[in-house]
């Protein structure tokens, strides 16, 4: 290989033009080049040399530099950007087909709740975020590290939101996040508060999230909505949120961020402490919440069979039969 040819004084577009590439060739050429850096490949050396193209046997022939080239071709060095929503269409339709449901089951005079796992919490002397009016010069002591006490342990709420009537219930469990304690905390949902509201009830509509204890894939979460179905005899309609937009959980702004405002900057020194601090969380709309405490023991990862699947009485709607069906009681 000869020495590098010097460099024309009149920017990047002369190196570009050598005598052994016209214009019109290299207007094609960067044009593949464009192509190629329009999909999901990194403009690097070891990433150009996979697109056979003369600028690039320039490049390797060290006529022109990598960021003269990049220069020409438009291309910039960028990081992934995270605003692209998948399906977006169809994301936007599965929640206003959701919010009609809501709607048509409230003017019934039917049940609908919206039902979640707030974020685990640490019990003990731990920093709690926000701020809390006290007296100058005597901050809340914490520990510094908030290594879990084995002691203690976690506080894990579940919460249950009364859509037409601005009422909350959780229960604070203390062992596993699973589908067995979600569908147990809207049993006594339904037991301490839901049949007195509704005595007439003729259905139960679920707004949920697409993950987590209550997800759309979790087949002991059907399982455990059937046996509910058996006890209460009435239908249970669920519609899961699309996946990636839990934040349009109306729980999520409508109970949960008013119990975090009521505890900010407190420790939470016990499971009795996170009690009283939700059940005392109230708002100018009128919100009450009740809340228990749960010690009962849920065991990870149980399983569900295929004979007992084959036996749920669920019926998927024609939009989205995946995060949107109907689970009826089955004949004693």
């Amino acid at each position: 290989m000869g020495p590098r040819p010097a460099p024309a004084a009149t920017g990047v577009l002369p190196h570009l033009q050598h005598d052994r590439l016209p214009r019109v060739q290299l207007d094609l050429e960067l044009a593949r080049l464009r192509e190629f850096a329009a999909g999901e490949q990194f403009l690097h050396l070891g990433g150009l040399r996979e697109l056979d193209c003369q600028p690039l046997r320039l490049l390797e022939a060290r006529v022109v530099g990598e960021a003269e080239l990049a220069q020409v071709a438009d291309l910039v060095l960028r990081v992934a950007h995270d605003g692209y929503v998948p399906t977006a269409i169809a994301l936007v339709g599965d929640h206003l087909a959701s919010h009609r449901k809501v709607q048509a089951q409230l003017e019934a005079g039917q049940p609908a709740i919206s039902v979640d796992t707030k974020n685990k919490e640490l019990v003990g002397n731990f920093k709690n975020g926000g701020r809390e009016w006290r007296p100058k010069g005597q901050p809340t002591e914490v520990q510094v590290h908030d290594f879990p006490d084995p002691r203690q342990g976690k506080a894990i709420p579940y919460g249950v939101y009364h859509l037409g009537r601005n009422q909350g219930w959780v229960s604070v469990g203390i062992a596993h996040d699973t589908a067995a304690f979600a569908v147990t905390t809207i049993r006594r949902w339904w037991r301490e508060l839901g049949r007195r509201s509704h005595p007439q009830a003729r259905s139960l509509l679920i707004i949920a999230d697409s993950g987590g204890s209550n997800g759309a894939r979790v087949c002991l979460w059907k399982w455990e909505l059937q046996r509910l179905a058996d006890c209460l005899g009435i239908p249970i309609l669920v519609c899961h949120l699309p996946p990636g937009t839990s934040k349009w959980n109306k729980i999520e702004h409508r109970l949960f961020s008013f119990i975090s405002q009521n505890w900010r900057g407190q420790p939470l020194l016990t499971h009795a402490a996170i009690v009283n601090l939700i059940a005392g969380t109230t708002t100018w709309a009128g919100l009450k919440v009740r809340c228990l405490l749960d010690t009962s023991k849920y065991p990870p990862k149980q399983k569900v069979t295929h004979a007992q699947m084959v036996t749920l009485q669920v019926t998927p709607d024609q939009f989205h039969g995946d995060w949107n069906y109907t689970i009826h009681p089955r004949k004693r």
